[in-house]
């Protein structure tokens, strides 16, 4: 057993990298030990493109469903892993011989701006016989989550796993969409399996749906009316999130536009009717990390004791929860639904979309070979002005960086690794402390590149000379200050929960009623006070925003001046100007033009702003995926005018 010990959230945690054997407590694991996993020794998946049910001039239409089925994302000669994947409703499951669009990761969604998208998402989470699959990770349901054995959307007393039927409900990240159809985490459904349990809620609190749908299933709208970027689409159902995305379901969905046409990019990039073998010169690239049992399957923990080691007592005798862990990082690199894959390139132009699609963990990329990063977009499409020269790129959960890479000039042979200078643990802003960096032989190590042979195909593109002026929002319409807070167990110095909240509310949980209603039309400045010890990526749904910049705070004396105002000692709550530190930094060249998600780093005040121009309910939250699960995460509602 290896074990990595650092203060969560300021107090005792632990993240444990195990091979096999005891661990604390005396419960055993039979783990996949990462380091008999042999690398690069299967090629890179480069996932096809979703097929639609039909397309028209007004109108593109999907029938996509989660189904389960078995995968090779070990190398061959191991066991296949069991995952949770999308595909094309009615398609047969994944097998030898076979033709699916059941993978993990899903299919791409391709589409164009303004093209009108229509989506069926079905819970096909069923057996052969029609009943219902129990969850492949234990399900804490003392945490504020679906609740489907009632009351909807609350927290349960029961200290054992759940193993009922399990909601979904997709969100399409970055998405400028109409509340109805953007997979808000009440908004879950059950499958439309023949075992329901009497008296079972089958639906959110804010299912919905832009027509009629099946049982088991919600139809969503999109009008993809925003610039060409990299979107993604991951299930978002309340407090189940980490364990459902972590057993797969996430996918790439693309948009373009007449501005990307013109920039003679390398390419092209897969697409329907594609033949077999077409070689690919732009590809969208999603690293997470993963444990594997010793069968195969997905490792994740089955006890809050795997963190820290508190082996109890938990709720309802105390308020720890009894399976939830505040972190988790897995001990193996899987990208696009392998291991530590190679890809062959030739020595010419690549585009990459890179994704951090990992619970808890930090990326830091960057070649073991002098070849550099040409980013060209993140988030929210194109970078201002032109594109950025990086020789690493720091990517939070859920960002993404939109990147042209240069093998020209390389011998034929030759292999480049590209490789994590992330932390094993939770991220603290840069630098990187000495001696937290990844494990340079286990996930220090994303993915091999071996330079072959040209052959001509493709278009070989550019590295563009500019790229398109983006300009800055106006004065906001309002500002408000928003912190990120830990919460202490009663009983031991451990977390039980990480919480968003105002300055004058203090911490604020999910239920508490809902604190920021911009109207249609307001241009917002958001001060996100991290009152933490570690960095949250925060994201909103909707709306895209531009980074203004971050300052330093004095945070512990903030905090006080806000318990002395909460606890009745103080005239007004705290003013954030008053324990501001030094001056403001600007954001960073990669953090420019529009963005969905931003780093907020522990003891600093970082300033965005966003116009919010739909009106309806959604959320921001952190995508630290367990941060999310436990009341990190608010609903907001923008109201109309």
């Amino acid at each position: 057993m290896r074990a990595r010990l650092r203060p969560f959230l300021g107090l005792a945690g632990a993240t444990l990298f195990l091979s096999a054997g005891p661990a604390p407590g005396g419960w055993a694991f039979q783990l996949l030990d990462p380091a008999s996993i042999p690398k690069y020794v299967e090629p890179l998946v480069i996932p096809p493109v979703m097929p639609p049910v039909s397309q028209t001039p007004s109108l593109t239409r999907y029938e996509i469903a989660v189904r389960q089925f078995e995968q090779q994302i070990l190398p061959a000669g191991f066991p296949a892993t069991t995952v949770w994947g999308y595909g094309r409703e009615g398609d047969p499951l994944p097998g030898p011989g076979v033709a699916s669009t059941f993978n993990y990761p899903a299919f791409t969604v391709e589409a164009r701006s303004y093209e009108t998208v229509q989506v069926r998402w079905a819970n096909g989470l069923v057996d052969a016989s029609g009943g219902f699959l129990p969850h492949l990770f234990p399900v804490d349901q003392t945490l504020h989550w679906a609740n489907p054995p009632g009351p909807p959307d609350s927290s349960g007393t029961n200290p054992a796993p759940y193993l009922g039927p399990i909601p979904i409900v997709t969100h399409v990240h970055g998405a400028h969409v109409p509340a109805v159809s953007d997979g808000h985490p009440e908004a879950w459904f059950l499958p439309d399996a023949a075992d329901i349990p009497a008296g079972f809620t089958t639906e959110g609190t804010h299912y919905g749906s832009v027509q009629p749908a099946p049982a088991g299933a919600a139809i969503f709208q999109y009008p993809n009316d925003q610039r060409a970027t990299t979107l993604w689409y991951h299930d978002h159902a309340l407090g189940i999130t980490r364990l459902n995305v972590y057993a797969g379901m996430a996918g790439f969905w693309l948009l373009r536009d007449p501005v990307e046409d013109g920039l003679n990019l390398p390419g092209p990039a897969p697409q329907l009717g594609d033949p077999p073998g077409l070689r690919y010169y732009e590809i969208p690239i999603a690293v997470q990390d993963r444990t594997f049992n010793a069968d195969g399957s997905l490792f994740y923990p089955a006890s809050r004791e795997f963190f820290d080691g508190y082996p109890g007592p938990y709720v309802p005798d105390t308020d720890v929860p009894p399976i939830w862990n505040p972190e988790f990082f897995g001990n193996a690199i899987v990208v696009n639904g392998r291991t530590w894959p190679s890809l062959e390139v030739e020595p010419r132009l690549y585009r990459f979309r890179l994704l951090n699609g990992c619970n808890s963990r930090f990326l830091i990329l960057k070649f073991s070979a002098n070849l550099l990063f040409h980013q060209i977009g993140n988030e929210g499409g194109f970078l201002p002005d032109e594109p950025i020269v990086l020789d690493r790129l720091l990517l939070a959960p859920a960002e993404r960086a939109d990147v042209i890479v240069d093998f020209s000039g390389l011998p034929v042979g030759t292999e480049i690794l590209l490789l994590n200078r992330g932390p094993d643990e939770p991220f603290g802003g840069l630098p990187v402390p000495p001696g937290q960096a990844a494990d340079p032989e286990t996930t220090g190590q994303v993915m091999r590149f071996q330079v072959v042979a040209p052959t001509g195909a493709g278009n070989a593109g550019e590295i563009p000379a500019s790229l398109p002026p983006i300009l800055p929002l106006g004065p906001p319409d309002e500002t408000r200050d928003l912190t990120l807070n830990e919460k202490e167990s009663e009983v031991a110095e451990i977390p039980v929960m990480a919480t968003l909240g105002t300055g004058a509310a203090g911490p604020l949980e999910w239920g508490d009623p809902i604190t920021e209603t911009p109207t249609v039309g307001d241009t917002e400045v958001w001060r996100i006070v991290n009152l933490t010890a570690d960095s949250h990526p925060i994201h909103l749904h909707l709306v895209h925003f531009q980074v203004l910049d971050r300052q330093r705070l004095k945070a512990e004396k903030y905090h006080e001046a806000q318990e002395e105002w909460l606890e009745g000692g103080a005239a007004e709550p705290p003013v954030v100007d008053d324990f501001l530190k030094g001056q403001p930094s600007p954001p960073h060249p990669w953090e420019a033009g529009w963005k969905d998600t931003v780093i907020a780093n522990p003891g600093e005040v970082t300033r965005i702003v966003a116009r919010f121009d739909l009106a309806g309910l959604y959320v921001w939250h952190c995508h630290i995926l367990e941060h999310e699960d436990n009341e990190m995460m608010r609903s907001y509602e923008v109201l109309p005018q």
